[in-house]
Formats: C-alpha cells, structure tokens, sequence
C-alpha cells in the first residue's frame, strides 16, 4: 500500500451557485482572507451536473491545498479532473494533484467534477479550509450553461495562437486565444514538454508562470470541457529564460578527486567546487575528453563510469560548471587501474542515425529492426557489419509536434513463417496498433491490417511501447493523452497497459472484457518480461516521480490521484510501484531484463539504471553512463546476452524527421 502525503492547506474564499430544479440562482458562501475560491456550476442535466472551482491564493505561498465543503443534499462526486477527492456521506474533501499544490501568492489553480444528484442540487452548506469554517462573499465567475446535452463527447477545438510575454529569469506570462466548445470550455491544462504546470478556469486566457532560469522549455495547452473531453494541443511556445544576474565569475576547482576500479567499472569521487552563485553540473574527463556529466542544485560529487577495458590504466579530472556556463579549473588527476570482470562491460556503436530509433526489436537470423520515429520508416540493421537497408515507410503515420510518432515495434513469435512485423503510431485521428508483413526486405503495405484503433493523442503522453509476452499475447502501454481521467476508465484504451490476441481479438481471460489489462497510468513506455513470466512496466511521472511497476492481471496503478508515492496513494485498491525515480534523475523509457537484472533507459536522468530483481523487489540499483551518451530512449535485449541501447538527444520533442544525430549502441554484459 502506498502511504498518502500529508497536505498542507490554504485558506479560501468561496462562491457558488445553486442549481434546483432547473434554475440557475447564485449564491455568495463564506471565505476567509489569504485566498479566493469560486464555485459554479457548469451545466445540470436529468440527475447529473458539472461544476468547475477556481482557488487563487491571497497568502504567502503554500506547497499544497484542501478544499472541502458539505453537499446540501446528499450529491455524490462521480469524476473529478486536477486533484483528487473523499466523499464521506455528503462530506466532500478535495486535495491538489501533485503537479498543482503549489500555490505562490495571486496564483491560482483549478479543479472541476462531474456530480449526481436526486430531487434537488441545492449549494454545499460550508466551506472548509483544514477544518476552519471560511468566511467572506464573492460573485461568480460567469453564469453557467442553462441545460447541455448528457454524454458530452465532443471535445473544444484547439486554442490558438498561443504566445508569450514579459519573460523574466524565472517568470513568464503565457496566453493563447479561447478555444470553442459545443457546451462550453471549462479549464485550460498548461504544459510543459508533457508536464503539466497548472490549469485555469474556462474564462482566462492567460497564465503566470515560474519558469527555471536557462533551462529550454517548450509551453503549450490544452482546452478542456465539463466532461472532461480534452482538445489537441495548441502550437509549443519555446523560451529559454535568461539568468537572473550576469555572471563572469568561474567556479573554484573540484579537489581530492579519487576513484576506485571493480572489474571494469571505475567509481570517481571528490570535493565540491565552490561558486559565487552556485556550481550546477561536473564534467568528467578521460584522457582529456568529456565521458560524462553530473548536474543538479547541487549535483552530486561522484560518478561511475562503465564499460571500460580491463587491466588498463585511465586518468581523470573533473571540472565545474556554473548556469551562466563559466567552466572552473581542472581537478588533480586520479589514475585508475581496471581489473578482470564486469557487470556493466564493453560498449560498441553499432551506428547513427539523423532520426529518432524509438522502438528495436531483433529478428530470428539476428539482425536489428527498429522504428524511426519522425521519418515514419522502419529499418533493417546489421548488427556485424552496421549495414543498414530501409524496409519501407508505414502508411497513415502523423506525428503530434512532440511524443507522437512511429513508435513501438514487436516481432511475432511466428516472423519465421509468416513476416509479421507489429508496430504502434500515431495517425491523423488516433493512436493505433497495426501488423504488416515484411517480404523480400521490404514492407508489404497491401498486408497492413488495422488491429487496435481508436486511442486518442495528443501532442504528448501518446505511450507506445509493444512486447510479446512469454503466453503469446502481445502487450502495449497506452498514454493518457492528456487527460488523466482517462486512466481510471476502464471503459477506454488511454491510460493503460492493453492485451491482446495476435489478430487484435480480445483474450477469453482479459480482466474486463477488453483490451485493458491494467489501469491508471500516465504514460508508460517500458515493458518487459522476467524469467518468471512477469510483466514489468515503466511509467513517466509528471514532475515529482517515475515509477517501476509490477504489473498485476486488472491492477489499478493510481494516476491521476497517485503520481509514484505522492497524492492520495493510500486509497484502497491502487498498487505501489517497486521502485521510484526523481523526475530530474528518471524520465525513463524503456526497460529490458536479462539474466532477471532489469535495465532502465532514462532521458532527462540521461542514465541507464541496473537493479537486480529479488522476488518482488528491485535491489541494488546502479547508474552507468550518466552523462557519457545524453538521453537514452531505448533498452532490448541483444541475442549475445547484452543489451541494445539508442540516445535520443536531439529533436525530439518537434516532428521534424532527420533532424538528429542519434547512436545504437550495444552494451556487453557480464
């Protein structure tokens, strides 16, 4: 079970509007000082009625909230978008999602729910804030819908010209043009580069956002209505903040640099630099060139650098860098001698690529095929002699100017016989999973069968990994397209780890008589199976954790109210993941097992994680290659009994095909 994180609350001011028997009345509730909450509701059909909260703190800044109130008469939350809630009785308690407790001063926040009611839909009798009645009047924010259709399917269209202002070192204001909707739009979800930073009510077009000084960020959003419906993204607004002071001065130099061989890994550890404003990252050199980076605020002072040759002598120095990019003076030299074995061994580049390789799998005669995400093609590799031939482009491909893409790709047990290639995309409408058959070294198109159709996209959290499992089904990880409600529906594909017959038919043993195996994910892009036929899933957090999980036959995993051990992960019935990562050490990919090790490809944490599997536990994690090849996307096994590995360093987070300059690797193992 996962333990619930203790909330801290705010103070509000409430608003709220009375719905009976089909009139629209506005009533003032109680607030206090410190911060401002409005209340209306957004539409009331036969037994059911939306409503959308705003809360805008007044106060000092606060890392949480918890909103709470009493229905008059006995209303039942049925879904709730940006936050998570308890209903006890008519008792109704909502707290933050983890990605919008945090609440500066004048910032604000939203949340919104779907709710039943019988007889009447009279005004919650009291605001509460941490038990304390609030006190104070506001209007509302605007009149509601007068009676919108039930069913609402029809998502807003997508909210235009989205643009920037008043970019300051850590602040920036961010606006776009109003989205339509054919009920009504009832938040706006920012992002970036798939993490959402805040959402705001229907009727604003602008939000203030912090941002972190020099760090490259892509800002975008999505419209939302009352039934949750979620537009496409807007265009992605790219900002790199300026530092907030200038900054010339060098940090100081890194000392007592030492390090220690095991087999042919080597472990440098040393003194941290000092600086006027603050040291932000070391690169590691060997023999006079960068192998590796350490970042952070402040990074760590240690690094392992791995798959080196054994009974050689290597030399290292570290050097300090600051955010302003002043490069300090070399540390002393540590020399290292390897020694015989290794766990993590020898790494060869097999090639590049000007593309993003997104999904690999290998063939019965040994050779490599993988994916090319934004040139949309497929490609065969020689993994003796690096040779690469292009089987062919799979038709009906369109990328989302983000994750989406030709992703995934699975062989069939059955390729010796019948050339069966598996591969999940992105197409204009949705996300799909198809089969095609491979003939004469080429992509037979006239064999591209449809088998899963229908999974919404977006510009990010498009999912995409495919595995056959060791039962013969073939296993796939869903994003939630942006919409987190969609996990916990087990009624619809995002969201989800799905299973499926070769042919695309649905298992006779499936938990709920579809596709869904598992639920409430956010986006997973990692499976893989043990040696005891299990199935294991990696999952990108939003800003606070990544998660590893041990995927069980109709588990419920907890996204959105769950994001690794944050939010309300205690709730009975979600299952705990066997293994978090920060987001700035994680924002992991894929994942492979050999010899029962699993192995994690991470982006941002730009490391490969090792963790050796003990029954139902992941134990002793490592990190190689921190730094050494940038973002790692994908991990597989390699029939020589390592693994392959490819980087994904360079345009992916645009659409534009070849715009890269990307690495297969192969690692050995030992």
């Amino acid at each position: 079970m996962r333990t619930s994180r203790r909330r801290l609350a705010v103070v509000l001011t409430a608003t709220t509007v009375l719905v009976a028997a089909g009139a629209v009345t506005a009533i003032s509730a109680q607030a206090a000082a410190g911060c401002r909450v409005t209340y209306t509701i957004s539409s009331q059909w036969s037994g059911g009625f939306g409503a959308n909260v705003s809360v805008t703190n007044l106060g000092d800044p606060v890392s949480s909230w918890q909103v709470g109130w009493t229905f008059g008469a006995g209303q039942t939350i049925t879904q709730l978008w940006n936050g998570s809630h308890t209903q006890s009785g008519s008792q109704v308690t909502v707290r933050n999602a983890p990605y919008n407790g945090s609440l500066g001063t004048n910032a604000s926040t939203a949340f919104g729910f779907n709710g039943s009611w019988t007889g009447s839909n009279p005004i919650p009798a009291t605001f509460t804030m941490n038990g304390v009645t609030c006190t104070g009047t506001t209007t509302p924010s605007s009149p509601p819908p007068s009676s919108p259709a039930p069913g609402d399917t029809q998502p807003p269209t997508v909210p235009g010209n989205a643009r920037i202002s008043n970019l300051t070192c850590n602040a920036v204001t961010f606006a776009w043009n109003a989205s339509t909707d054919n009920v009504g739009v009832a938040f706006y979800d920012i992002y970036h580069d798939g993490q959402q930073m805040t959402s705001v009510g229907g009727g604003t077009l602008s939000a203030n956002l912090t941002v972190v000084p020099g760090a490259t960020w892509g800002l975008y959003v999505n419209a939302r209505d009352a039934a949750g419906n979620v537009s496409q993204a807007s265009s992605t607004v790219t900002i790199t903040p300026p530092q907030c002071q200038t900054d010339t001065t060098p940090p100081t130099a890194a000392t007592q640099l030492a390090g220690s061989a095991s087999g042919t890994t080597v472990t440098l550890q040393w003194t941290a630099a000092t600086d006027d404003v603050g040291v932000r990252a070391y690169d590691v050199h060997r023999g006079g060139v960068v192998v590796g980076t350490v970042s952070g605020n402040p990074p760590v002072t240690s690094f392992i650098d791995s798959g080196l040759t054994a009974n050689t002598t290597y030399q290292y120095q570290v050097r300090a860098r600051d955010a302003a990019g002043n490069t300090g003076p070399a540390s002393n030299t540590a020399t290292v001698t390897t020694t015989g074995g290794c766990t993590v061994c020898t790494v060869t580049q097999v090639t590049t690529d000007t593309d993003i390789p997104w999904g690999l799998a290998t063939l019965p005669d040994g050779s490599v095929v993988y994916s090319r995400r934004d040139a949309h093609d497929v490609i065969r590799l020689n993994p003796a002699t690096g040779a690469k031939t292009t089987l062919g482009t799979v038709p009906n491909v369109q990328s989302t100017d983000g994750e989406g893409g030709l992703l995934g790709i699975a062989v069939a047990p059955t390729y010796a016989t019948d050339g069966w290639l598996y591969v999940m995309h992105t197409s204009p409408t949705d996300n799909r999973i198809v089969r095609i058959r491979v003939v004469n070294d080429r992509l037979d198109t006239a064999t591209l069968t449809v088998l899963v159709s229908g999974m919404a996209r977006n510009k990010y959290h498009d999912g995409g990994r495919l595995r056959f499992g060791p039962d013969g089904k073939l296993y796939a990880s869903s994003g939630d397209a942006q919409n987190g409600s969609w996990a916990q529906d087990r009624n619809r594909l995002e969201g989800k780890i799905l299973r499926l017959n070769p042919d695309g038919t649905v298992p006779a043993d499936n938990p709920f008589g579809n596709l869904v195996w598992s639920y409430g994910h956010r986006n997973p892009q990692g499976l893989a199976f043990d040696s005891q036929g299990r199935l294991w899933e990696q999952e990108f957090g939003n800003t606070v954790m990544d998660e590893t999980n041990l995927i069980e036959r109709g588990g419920n995993y907890g996204w959105p109210s769950c994001e690794g051990t944050t939010g309300t992960c205690g709730t009975a019935g979600f299952l705990a993941p066997k293994r978090t990562y920060p987001t700035s050490e994680g924002s992991c990919s894929g994942i492979a097992v050999v010899r029962d090790a699993l192995y994690v490809a991470c982006l941002r944490g730009t490391r490969l994680y090792r963790a050796v599997i003990s029954g139902t536990s992941l134990t002793g994690v490592q990190s190689y290659f921190v730094g050494t090849y940038g973002r790692l996307r994908t991990v597989e096994p390699s029939p020589s009994g390592g693994v392959w590995l490819t980087t994904s360093n360079n345009g992916d987070k645009d659409s534009v095909p070849n715009n890269s300059n990307e690495r297969v690797l192969h690692v050995a193992l030992g």
